[in-house]
């Protein structure tokens, strides 16, 4: 019996000496891949500085994704989500119908219309962190693990988180290990071998 089953097993091209089991899912982190020519990336994917945007290695594929980013030195900068055809190389990001994302300002951006804006006393500054939940329909805006209440609309098909910066801004994005406890039903990206 053993000898069928294994005749059927090298007959249909299975190799158990070929065979490698994933014994780590990959890290969601900053996608070197996908920046802007401007854009250094360091501490393996979860820093960024330099001008331009870079999306995230894993689109937003679950029903309620969250993440966040911490802000070391302030300038101009901007967080969200973003499709594959995003210029990552525009700044500001949200010119277009490629990006929703909050903007430095604390004005929330997309296909140049402003969509949404954090209250005038909320403005992110250096050492706050920013958390950004999306649902496939919404995207909204947490400080310090404070629901902000501004969502924000809009933008359609595969997203990826994004984040840009410019003038002398360095962030720490957070895809997993946050500062503060994803709000109720969010959680950290997934890849869509996790997900199922």
């Amino acid at each position: 019996m053993a000898f069928v089953l294994s005749s059927i097993v090298a007959c249909c091209g299975y190799d158990r000496a070929q065979h490698v089991p994933l014994s780590e899912m990959p890290v969601v982190q900053l996608d070197t891949q996908h920046m802007g020519m401007d854009v250094v990336v360091l501490k393996s994917g979860r820093r960024i500085c330099g001008t331009g945007g870079c999306l995230a290695n894993a689109p937003l594929h679950q029903n309620k994704s969250y993440f966040e980013l911490k802000i070391h030195s302030t300038g101009v900068w901007g967080v969200g989500v973003a499709t594959p055809k995003a210029n990552l190389d525009q700044i500001p990001m949200g010119q277009d119908t490629q990006s929703l994302v909050l903007r430095h300002d604390g004005s929330v951006y997309y296909n140049s219309v402003e969509k949404s804006r954090l209250p005038a006393n909320s403005l992110p500054q250096e050492g706050d962190v920013v958390g950004i939940t999306y649902d496939h329909v919404e995207l909204n805006v947490y400080l310090n693990g404070n629901n902000l209440h501004c969502p924000a609309s809009g933008i359609h098909g595969t997203v990826f988180p994004v984040i840009y910066v410019d003038d002398s801004t360095i962030l720490d994005c957070h895809f997993s290990d946050f500062h503060y406890t994803p709000p109720q039903g969010f959680g950290k990206i997934l890849f869509e071998q996790q997900i199922f």
